[in-house]
């Protein structure tokens, strides 16, 4: 299972992704893009990055334009990246003949309306300096000479754009097509304001709109590759790339778009290859570079990692997103000093960015400097009010400095706001529990009512349970997106693999069906609870992620929650013989409700343990603090575990 442990540093980072808009007049747009989070980092023993602690700064839609791409995926931290430095501008698309000027009407002597190429010439070279507001007007006064002139329409449309005004865009893209349907210059940036806007689908249609007009089209090929990936479509974001890459095998930006798939699906290695070959066309790409690192990382390269953070901040010295990512490997590396003044240069650049105040907070609490902490997290909660992770790590300072009440009193102010969220109902439940209020804990904790173990039935196409775990088990230890214990899980000596949904199902797709009807016996058991704080909180429409675990001789997974999920839940394909009743020690028990040894907790925990079989499965409340227990044998332990996140 992923973990999200508390208290959080923020994590890593991989550079967003600007929009490409080859051969269109609409140079550059989307001039800001946003950084996303990787697994955020916290320390357990030794330093562990945690899936889902805090994020750096917002998620970005997509953003049209011809900028070089950098990576990006959803996140969901207020604050903006830096912005991209633009490669040079493709030429503008060459335009049709004009028929000639006419002539004054009578009545009108000594008025001649301006040559309309000329004001289109103008509006053009306005934009490639970035001038704005005189590209506007350039484009206003041809329309204002041809109304109707989509050449016109859409160059004005692209000042607007770049003016913040996207729904006048909008409306002179929509009124050049209206004019001229199969205008593809104007197609290609109606799906790029549309993408900007978040209305992803009506993008997706408009680009692909650009390839039944016109199927060699790049821009529009890549853009609708771009969008599906930050969509979470990978298959057929990846065949968009990999269609590009037939026809231009050095493409780099496509070539780093596919790392950045293979990263999201956590084939770790395949990524690393598609950076690289990114990086032999272009050496000096950044994004390639940081994601290189990032994937290094996770692969517990932090030398490797950190070369490679220096050669993207060589290739661009203010990119916040190295420069944050090398912050977080120095203070993994136990060098907190040294990564307050990474953070702090990030913050010059970019003084929204929530994840460094955060990991600036968690790295004077581990300099001793309390004080100092509380003044700097309180600093991350102004940059970033309704940032879950950034208020537990309040809460656990709180805990640190023996303020227990005052802990609580933060994370209920917090939750009266956000009621539901599942990290700070987890920390709420050690809160209580410190401050003496074991009831309440118990309460949150009630794991006679709210985990919930069933057996399975046989999924279509399988005889009998024994049969289908067979072929599960068989899928999981093949699948390719198998990772050994990466930093930002909780897999401990062992393999985890990435989402199980995407790709060739094989049996996950009777094991989707098994979850599904599980869920819904849940929901039935327990219906809406108006005092609960759990039960209150139902989802009407839900999601579902699913990925796995083999585990080896001592084996296990550190505490964790499932912070971005409303229900989660684990299945037991193959569990080995030294997982019994009988044993004293609980060997490859999963155990509930024990707090990760980094909190500040030092009261006895309400606990309870749960001993795998195959063919069981248990669903529990995403908040509830989970972790497994080391098991000794040369024997691996199968689970795969799913989360019933809320959709929109």
């Amino acid at each position: 299972m992923d973990r999200a442990l508390g208290p959080c540093r923020s994590g890593r980072t991989d550079p967003p992704a600007a929009r490409v808009s080859e051969g269109s007049e609409i140079h550059g747009m989307g001039s800001k893009g946003k950084t996303n989070p990787r697994p955020a980092n916290a320390r357990s023993g030794g330093a562990a990055r945690r899936r889902g602690c805090p994020p750096g700064p917002a998620g970005a839609r997509p953003h049209p334009g011809n900028e070089a791409v950098k990576k990006q995926k959803r996140r969901g931290n207020p604050g903006e990246s830096k912005k991209r430095k633009r490669p040079p501008q493709p030429p503008p698309s060459p335009r049709a003949p004009r028929p000639p000027q006419q002539a004054a009407a009578p009545g009108l002597a000594g008025f001649a309306p301006p040559a309309i190429d000329a004001l289109l010439d103008r509006a053009r070279a306005a934009l490639s300096q970035g001038d704005w507001r005189g590209a506007r007007a350039a484009g206003r006064d041809a329309l204002m000479a041809a109304p109707d002139d989509a050449d016109a329409l859409n160059v004005t449309g692209v000042a607007a754009f770049h003016l913040g005004d996207r729904a006048e865009a909008l409306s002179l893209f929509d009124t050049a097509l209206a004019f001229h349907p199969d205008h593809g210059e104007a197609l290609m940036n109606r799906g790029n304001v549309l993408s900007d806007m978040g209305q992803w689908d009506a993008a997706e249609a408009a680009y692909r709109d650009v390839l039944a007009t016109d199927p060699g089209h790049a821009g529009a090929r890549f853009n609708l590759g771009v969008l599906l990936e930050i969509s979470g479509k990978f298959d057929a974001a990846e065949a968009a790339f990999r269609r590009i890459l037939a026809g231009t095998p050095d493409h780099a930006e496509a070539l780093f778009h596919l790392g950045n798939i293979m990263k999201a699906l956590n084939r770790l290695q395949d990524a690393l290859g598609h950076y690289d070959a990114a990086l032999k066309t272009a050496p000096g790409h950044a994004g390639a570079l940081t994601n290189r690192g990032a994937v290094l990382q996770e692969m517990g390269k932090p030398l490797e990692a950190r070369t490679a953070y220096t050669q993207a901040l060589t290739a661009e010295p203010d990119n916040a997103d190295a420069r944050y990512n090398l912050g977080t490997l120095l203070q993994e590396s136990g060098r907190p000093a040294e990564a307050i003044g990474e953070y702090e240069a990030v913050l010059a650049q970019d003084p929204g960015h929530a994840g460094a105040q955060v990991n600036i907070a968690y790295a004077l609490r581990e300099l001793g400097r309390l004080d100092d902490a509380l003044d700097a997290s309180r600093k991350a909660i102004a940059l970033a009010p309704d940032y879950d992770k950034a208020r537990v790590n309040l809460g656990d300072l709180l805990l640190e400095m023996g303020r227990p009440d005052d802990a609580v009193a933060e994370t209920a102010g917090f939750l009266a706001i956000h009621p539901g969220n599942t990290s700070a109902l987890a920390f709420q439940a050690i809160a209580l529990n410190e401050a003496g209020d074991r009831a309440g804990a118990a309460q949150l904790l009630d794991f006679d009512r709210l985990l919930r173990p069933t057996e399975i039935s046989p999924p279509k196409g399988f005889a009998d349970v024994a049969g289908f775990n067979a072929a599960l088990a068989r899928h999981l230890r093949a699948h390719p997106s198998l990772a050994y214990a990466p930093a930002s899980h909780a897999t401990r000596r062992g393999r985890h693999s990435g989402e199980l949904t995407i790709g060739d199902k094989g049996p996950v797709a009777g094991l989707e069906q098994a979850i599904l009807a599980a869920v819904e016996s849940y929901r039935r058991a327990l219906p809406p609870e108006r005092d609960h704080p759990f039960l209150a909180q139902r989802p009407d429409k839900l999601a579902l992620s699913i990925w796995g675990v083999v585990m080896e001789d001592r084996g296990h997974q550190i505490a964790h929650i499932h912070p971005a999920a409303w229900l989660s839940g684990v299945y037991y394909p193959e569990i080995p013989d030294v997982v019994r009743d009988d044993d004293p020690d609980h060997q490859g028990w999963i155990e509930f409700g024990r707090p990760p040894a980094d909190f500040h907790a030092t009261q006895d925990p309400i606990t309870t343990r749960v001993r795998p079989r195959e063919g069981l499965m248990l669903l529990f409340p995403s908040y509830l603090y989970h972790e497994t227990i080391p098991f000794h044998a040369p024997v691996e332990r199968l689970s795969v575990a799913f989360d019933v996140i809320a959709s929109s």
